[in-house]
């Protein structure tokens, strides 16, 4: 299947016949990566493709393929590209990847100001992420708006969450910060995973084990900065 088969648009207010599919695929995708999501239902969504601020993915079929929508925080000062899902007959031909740069671009038109931001345990994620131009952040850099991390309750690890103090949990965090002028470190880390994957499989395994086991934060916080060092500096093995 080639990705020119696929329509990559701004989503309008008639698309809100899609919105109860949508809800469904996300819960069933959520479902399947074994993580939750902050639960939306068809009428938000719908809402969101009213206001402009959704892209859709259509098959040249007709047939609906996939969807994300912009949240604002902290008063329009940090911006997240939520709820990407991929209808499951249109994954691996790189429309997650389409959908992720028209919501970007989306985002900085509507809010050219705003820093964007995400969370992901996915390394395809953090793939686009990176190509976009975000990079891994602490915690701490995000936005400390209460109603975002209310979001994460659904999600299997908010008990982690919480008893770190939502300094650090299971996701890694991802920032785009318009003010920076170069992204440098984004687009190194991009080529990097695209050529050593498992660098990012094996920071993860060593944050998992560190964060069960409950290890000093000094030592969680050793090992989030030796993974900075490595994309910025390319000390890669």
């Amino acid at each position: 299947m080639d990705i020119n088969n696929f329509i990559v648009q701004v989503a309008i207010a008639e698309h809100k016949i899609f919105a109860e599919q949508i809800v469904e695929e996300m819960a069933e995708s959520a479902k399947a990566r074994g993580t939750g999501i902050a639960k939306r239902s068809a009428e938000y969504v719908a809402g969101k493709m009213q206001d402009g601020k959704a892209v859709i993915a259509f098959h040249k079929d007709g047939s609906w393929a996939g969807f994300c929508y912009i949240e604002t925080w902290s008063h329009g000062q940090f911006v997240a590209n939520s709820g990407l899902v991929v209808a499951p007959p249109y994954r691996k031909v790189g429309l997650a990847h389409a959908i992720k740069e028209k919501i970007f671009e989306l985002s900085r038109v509507k809010y050219p100001k705003a820093k964007i931001f995400g969370l992901t345990t996915g390394l395809a994620v953090m793939k686009i992420n990176s190509d976009l131009g975000y990079e891994p952040v602490t915690y701490s850099e995000l936005t400390q708006d209460e109603e975002f991390w209310k979001g994460c309750q659904s999600c299997v690890n908010f008990e982690i969450l919480k008893s770190k103090d939502r300094k650090i949990c299971m996701c890694t965090a991802m920032l785009y910060d318009p003010a920076e002028k170069k992204h440098e470190a984004a687009k190194m880390f991009a080529e990097e995973l695209q050529k050593k994957p498992k660098l990012y499989e094996r920071f993860m395994r060593i944050k998992q084990h560190l964060v069960l086991k409950n290890k000093p934060k000094a030592r969680l916080k050793a090992i989030f900065g030796f993974f900075l060092l490595i994309i910025k500096h390319k000390i890669v093995g």
